[in-house]
């Protein structure tokens, strides 16, 4: 496998928000995160603990409006960044899963950076907001996440009552399921691992 580090830092600028995030996927996990957002923050930071991957993001948004465009925007430029942290894809596992519990909730995620983008998402919320963050925001940047990084992603929610438990399982899900799947794989000799020899779609 290519021995160049594996990072980005990708810059997005619009009308409604101004966002950065610094990303290198062969970290340890630090994060300094600040989107205006406390929640958003304090998953961003589960996120990349939980991975490994080292994760810088500041944004400014019209948190004034809501947090719908500042939530749905760092979703698509993190998912930028770790799309093209990896490249051509060489030598990585390409597939993870993960089955995370949280209390009462559970929640499992799988994936495949297999350039098709796509969300399923089977998670409900028992109520519309944890703290000040809409629950219905969280799909929003998963699929954000999703479409921007090229990956086949399942959300799929096993058991929980508690809405702050269950938007926690599905971050962490999602970063113990990247994890395996980003990480080199000693035995793929630096290929991409697709019969078609191209993981672009």
């Amino acid at each position: 496998m290519d021995s160049k580090p594996r990072t980005a830092d990708i810059a997005r600028s619009t009308s409604e928000t101004q966002i950065q995030v610094l990303l290198r996927l062969d970290g340890t996990g630090q994060a300094r995160v600040n989107t205006g957002i406390g929640f958003l923050d304090h998953m961003l930071t589960a996120l990349a603990r939980h991975s490994l991957i080292d994760l810088e993001v500041d944004a400014k948004g019209d948190l004034h409006i809501d947090f719908h465009h500042t939530t749905e925007d760092v979703g698509i430029v993190l998912g930028q960044a770790v799309k093209r942290a990896l490249g051509d894809k060489r030598g990585i596992r390409r597939y993870g899963a993960a089955l995370v519990p949280m209390d009462e909730a559970l929640v499992e995620a799988v994936i495949d950076i297999s350039g098709r983008p796509f969300l399923a998402w089977t998670v409900a919320f028992p109520r519309d907001k944890v703290g000040a963050m809409d629950t219905e925001l969280f799909e929003e940047f998963f699929r954000a996440f999703a479409i921007n990084a090229g990956i086949t992603l399942h959300v799929i929610q096993k058991a929980g009552s508690n809405a702050h438990h269950i938007a926690e399982g599905c971050f962490k899900a999602l970063a113990r399921a990247l994890r395996q799947a980003v990480e080199p794989d000693p035995r793929a000799a630096g290929a991409i691992p697709s019969t078609k020899g191209s993981l672009d779609g």
